[in-house]
């Protein structure tokens, strides 16, 4: 376990190469019953260059006319969506340090050249559950900073089967995907990238 940061805790090799096959292949039975989609920056409508999808009762997601928001049905299918594996609800046990479940896992995917801008994960009203993030599939680079957009950043390479708890004095920081790795998959093909993050949206 390595601190990158007051409560950004980086535990390399957290999953097996086995429990990373199965992870995929829980999340492709969420993708069959909840598709990935791809959405928009509020206002301006631009696409972000990974597709989502989520689990749990609720699904985050964003477009142009609703912003970023919480919601519980699937912006395409309107249906709910699919439970949480019980891997990643056990994982959430093991390393929230909070005694109420996630309400939502947020499966980003990553073809190759994907990115993911600085942002926040601020969205949620129950500032004492992390962020716990598991990587899976090509290697990225992690950009985080502090809680301010101007803030110095640093950076570390995650590789699959990787996990980032996102939490105490971090737990509003930016963070990012500047780039992925080519040739650094094998679990996944074509250079991409499996992201999920479990989060606790309302207070316990």
């Amino acid at each position: 376990m390595i601190e990158l940061a007051s409560g950004l805790i980086y535990r390399p090799a957290h999953f097996s190469r086995a429990e990373q096959e199965d992870l995929v292949a829980a999340i492709r039975g969420v993708v069959r019953a909840a598709p990935l989609f791809t959405p928009a920056m509020p206002r301006t409508g631009k696409e972000f260059s990974v597709r989502m999808t989520n689990c749990g009762p609720l699904g985050w997601m964003s477009d142009r006319d609703g912003g970023y928001r919480y919601q519980e049905l699937h912006p395409e299918t309107g249906e709910r969506w699919p439970a949480i594996p019980e891997a990643l609800l056990a994982l959430w046990r093991d390393v929230a340090g909070i005694d109420a479940p996630p309400e939502a896992c947020l499966v980003n995917f990553y073809a190759a050249g994907a990115r993911m801008g600085l942002h926040v994960d601020g969205d949620e009203k129950e500032p004492r559950a992390p962020v716990v993030s598991v990587s899976l599939g090509a290697s990225c680079l992690f950009r985080f900073g502090g809680t301010k957009r101007n803030d110095p950043t640093k950076s570390t390479r995650l590789e699959s089967g990787d996990l980032v708890v996102i939490g105490g004095a971090s737990r509003l920081c930016f963070h990012g995907v500047d780039r992925l790795y080519p040739g650094t998959s094998t679990l996944l093909p074509n250079d991409s990238r499996l992201n999920l993050t479990l989060r606790r949206v309302n207070p316990a």
